[in-house]
């Protein structure tokens, strides 16, 4: 589903739902909302991305340091003996081994637009190795579902909106992000593997797993030992720690590999702000969308349903009003973004809602967008199974998100 169809669903319920309220319960003042909703959110979306690009400079400056220092490199040499089993069918020194590992660093350090190209290479190549040229192989379903279940380090535009949003700690979804990732990219990989009967028994891939989820379990455990009170005080600690040892990270390691620091920072900061001054019509366009979805009613009930549902299976339904960013991710990250963003401007960046809105947002990926754009960019017809192994780790992801929202915020 493309965000043209989204977009347009917004605006003709939006019309629907005002007309039923007009005609049934004489709601004169509906349109009226709608209208005015355009004007405010027009407004919201420029003045996020005016906040937005001094932010976006610093940190693709950062980013920029750390990807001519070698960052991407280092990464690709750790992770390199663990793809080679989960890619089985790709010959050690094929091109598309050293196009998926760098893709995958990239994703992780939230370089999004290194990534992408990395990624449509990575396609490229394994399409070189395909024998049924509309058909997806193993290798690319592996890839695909990997990529969509979102597992990143720095989960770089969700902190950068939630400053500009006027969150007091930007950075405190930055744990409960990183776990339920972490959670939605095993359980994708689970998922593929069993299709694709991989050894999940095999030396190298337990012990990359089995160390990384016995270091997630341990912390985890360490969490739940906390009161409300430690519990946020470590992730504050923590997250702002993590965060900023890997901006000096970068830092020495460009000093280290001698790369001009100042005018690499520079370099990165101009397409920072590039990128925040080019988003303004995209964001402004989905913004006023849902405005009017809101202001039209279809909003409430879409969430009252939700909650209906939440809560006849017996479970809390506090986290329900930031759900809509979770079913739309899949479909749209823009249209995320812009949920998320308006859930915030309703509910507050510090509100639980608000919280819990940031955590569905980084929990998953585009699944759509990116089985679109990258099995559209080999020709693939036919793609299997891609889609249900990518949309079974973002359930786990929206669970996982759910589990650890409460576990730090509520």
């Amino acid at each position: 589903m493309t965000l043209n169809y989204i977009w347009f669903a917004f605006f003709i319920v939006a019309f629907l739902t005002a007309l039923v309220k007009v005609i049934f319960f004489g709601d004169t003042q509906v349109f009226t909302d709608i209208v005015n909703s355009t004007f405010e959110m027009s407004k919201t979306g420029f003045e996020i991305s005016i906040y937005l690009t001094g932010v976006m400079a610093l940190w693709l400056g950062l980013m920029k340091i750390g990807e001519e220092g070698g960052m991407v490199r280092i990464l690709s040499r750790l992770v390199g003996p663990f793809f080679s089993k989960l890619f089985p069918d790709i010959p050690k020194d094929h091109p598309a081994q050293g196009a998926i590992i760098m893709n995958f660093s990239a994703n992780i350090l939230g370089l999004d637009n290194a990534a992408t190209p990395l990624g449509l290479k990575a396609m490229n190549e394994m399409q070189e190795l395909n024998t049924d040229k509309e058909k997806a192989s193993n290798s690319q379903i592996m890839f695909l579902v990997l990529n969509t279940s979102g597992l990143s380090i720095i989960p770089l535009t969700i902190l950068v909106d939630r400053s500009v949003l006027n969150a007091s700690n930007p950075t405190d979804v930055f744990l409960p992000i990183l776990l339920a990732t972490f959670c939605s990219t095993i359980v994708g990989l689970i998922t593929v593997s069993i299709y694709q009967k991989i050894n999940l028994w095999d030396r190298v891939i337990l012990s990359y797993l089995g160390g990384l989820t016995l270091f997630i379990g341990l912390l985890v455990y360490y969490l739940t030992t906390l009161n409300p009170a430690e519990l946020d005080r470590f992730s504050g600690f923590a997250s702002n720690f993590i965060i900023f040892s890997i901006m000096i990270s970068f830092l020495v390691l460009g000093f280290k590999n001698k790369v001009d620091l100042y005018g690499t920072f520079i370099e990165g900061a101009k397409e920072g702000f590039q990128i925040a001054v080019k988003i303004i019509p995209y964001l402004i366009a989905i913004l006023v969308g849902i405005g009017v979805f809101r202001a039209s009613g279809a909003m409430d009930y879409l969430i009252e349903g939700l909650r209906i549902i939440v809560s006849a299976s017996g479970l809390n339904t506090d986290f329900v009003d930031a759900l809509p960013v979770a079913v739309m991710k899949p479909l749209s990250g823009g249209a995320a973004r812009g949920m998320m963003i308006e859930t915030i401007k309703t509910h507050g960046a510090d509100s639980f809602v608000g919280q819990m809105a940031s955590v569905f947002r980084g929990a998953t990926e585009t699944t759509f967008y990116i089985v679109a754009v990258y099995f559209g960019s080999v020709n693939i017809k036919n793609i299997r199974y891609a889609i249900t192994a990518g949309l079974i780790a973002d359930i786990a992801g929206i669970i996982a998100a759910i589990v650890f929202g409460y576990m730090f915020f509520h």
